[in-house]
């Protein structure tokens, strides 16, 4: 079959959160806009990462909330349980989202919609099936997959990862996971409240991108519920399928001083970091610099062929969809406007959807240290003493806040109730560059959790308000006639 050649002024490869954003937003500015995807529509986020993620950990929660006794007069009990139904549950959230992210809906937008594998055949263009593409800009958001260690015995085809341990409908009587990171420990609550017994191994230590004091707290949390959290551990073998269930899996695993032991589970999950999907995209053939992290971008997200951009997890920066969105903003301002905008992560927010949440934005207090030394503070402030916390019971938790002896806020953590949605302030403060004092000067509602961060703000004055030379100045202005 002869090939068909079109020319465009942009082409995208990869429907996920950041190609659909670039085309969405460039064909609405008038640019001819090429779509190419392989897979579904929505990419990792919608069919199996943030998405179906999110709705199993609701689902976790709603069980734990049948379970709790904290407020007299309402008896807790042990919910009834039918784990394929609640993947249904799964199913039926993503398949709602899904028309926002569907072929119909972005041809509407004028994006020519093109379903098979793309290429690049040269600088300038790109084949996918029986067309090629010429266009003026191409950008690639391929996303990347899973991750799989070279363990050995570790077989690929017999593990579960993100893109597979949704489809289990038969819940695991014990579900390993490799892997300490976001999606490991999210996964480790939600089946654990879900009613698996599980076990999370990692060579170092859980959550290490986070502040270490709110992830201690938070450890300690995961392992009241029963999740077996082995830290600093290395798995020198896995051998599957020991009692005839192809599921089932055996982990021999070295502690840190070196004494050996056997983990034995149903079902494994391996959530070790995320690879780029760069394989069969031809990037050779259109001169663009690549690695196994992903493609070689400057910091306007353009790679060494300047008419190609990168955004997303292919983009070997950091990997959240909020991030997609962000580059994608960046690259419109970049091909649409002829604007120089550059990516700034200083800011970049993050959430671990665990319960309670674990929310970060700049520096972590151990990240500020390494770049500032002495010349931080910390302030914090226990949701124990928020008020709303205390009516609702969800007292775990504190509002960590970092910021420069002259008060410029260069960091936040948050581990608490609803810390993803409290998040937001602080790297606005610090996108900004706002000292302490315009977060503890703010009227907030009463009684609100965010609160707890304006008093973790009035903090940082307590030593200065408070001090023996304020009192000498209070005593001594009380003198004076009004």
């Amino acid at each position: 079959m002869a090939e068909t050649l079109i020319d465009v002024d942009l082409c995208i490869i990869g429907a996920g959160s950041a190609g659909l954003s670039v085309a969405a937003g460039a064909a609405q500015l008038g640019l001819s806009t090429v779509l190419i995807e392989r897979g579904e529509m929505g990419g990792d986020c919608l069919n199996t990462g943030c998405v179906p993620s999110k709705a199993l950990l609701a689902a976790g929660k709603r069980a734990t909330a049948h379970r709790m006794t904290d407020i007299p007069g309402i008896k807790g009990h042990e919910p009834d349980i039918d784990f394929g139904a609640v993947k249904g549950h799964v199913a039926a959230t993503i398949a709602a989202i899904a028309p926002m992210d569907s072929q119909e809906r972005f041809e509407g937008f004028g994006v020519k919609v093109i379903r098979a594998s793309a290429r690049f055949v040269g600088p300038d263009r790109v084949e996918a099936g029986d067309t090629v593409v010429r266009a003026r800009h191409f950008v690639v958001a391929a996303g990347s997959r899973a991750s799989i260690p070279p363990i050995s015995g570790l077989d690929p085809d017999k593990v579960l990862t993100n893109e597979s341990v949704f489809d289990l409908r038969d819940r695991p009587d014990h579900l390993l996971i490799i892997g300490g990171g976001p999606i490991g420990i999210e996964m480790a609550q939600a089946h654990r409240r879900l009613g698996c017994r599980v076990t999370v191994v990692d060579m170092g230590p859980i959550l290490p991108r986070d502040d270490a004091v709110c992830v201690d707290e938070l450890r300690a949390i995961l392992s009241a519920e029963g999740i077996d959290i082995r830290e600093h551990v290395g798995i020198t073998r896995v051998e599957h399928g020991r009692d005839g269930n192809p599921q089932s899996v055996s982990l021999t695993i070295k502690a840190a001083d070196g004494t050996q032991s056997e983990l034995n589970g149903s079902h494994l999950l391996v959530a070790a970091g995320r690879k780029a999907s760069v394989d069969g995209l031809g990037l050779d053939a259109a001169g663009v610099a690549h690695d196994r992290s992903g493609i070689k971008t400057d910091a306007r997200l353009r790679s060494s062929n300047k008419r190609v951009f990168a955004v997303g997890d292919i983009a070997g920066g950091p990997q959240f969809t909020h991030i997609a969105g962000y580059q994608a903003g960046i690259v419109i301002r970049n091909i649409c406007f002829r604007l120089p905008a550059k990516v700034d992560y200083s800011h970049m927010p993050w959430v671990t959807y665990t319960d309670p949440e674990l929310a970060q934005t700049g520096l972590t207090e151990a990240a500020a240290r390494k770049t500032h030394g002495d010349r931080i503070r910390v302030v914090e402030w226990p949701f124990a003493e928020n008020d709303r916390a205390i009516a609702e019971k969800a007292t775990v938790g504190r509002v960590r806040i970092v910021a420069l002896k002259n008060g410029r806020i260069v960091g936040a953590s948050i581990l608490g109730a609803h810390a993803g949605e409290l998040i937001g302030l602080w790297a606005l403060a610090i996108s900004r560059r706002l000292k302490i004092g315009a977060v503890a000067g703010m009227i907030l509602p009463y009684p609100t959790l965010s609160e707890a961060g304006k008093r973790a703000a009035g903090v940082w004055y307590t030593p200065t308000l408070f001090s023996d030379r304020t009192r000498r100045l209070v005593r001594w202005l009380r003198r004076l006639p009004f």
